[in-house]
């Protein structure tokens, strides 16, 4: 679950979004949902991590192009 989190962190830092609205956006979650993940009081279906990966690999963050 540790590395999920990670995961996720690193995907929202990396599209400037919270990762609520990366689960909200990828699996429709409630807002608590992220709250609930990180207090390991609540743990996403299997299926949802599948969801949740496959939104964020085809939703990869904008590459920054140099000025040249």
């Amino acid at each position: 679950m540790e590395n999920l989190i990670r995961e996720i962190e690193a995907y929202a830092a990396s599209v400037d979004k919270l990762p609520q609205k990366v689960l909200r956006d990828a699996i429709g979650a409630g807002w608590g949902q992220w709250a609930g993940w990180k207090a390991r009081a609540s743990s996403p279906t299997m299926a949802s991590v599948d969801r949740l990966r496959a939104f964020m690999a085809a939703n990869p963050p904008e590459q920054k192009r140099d000025a040249a």
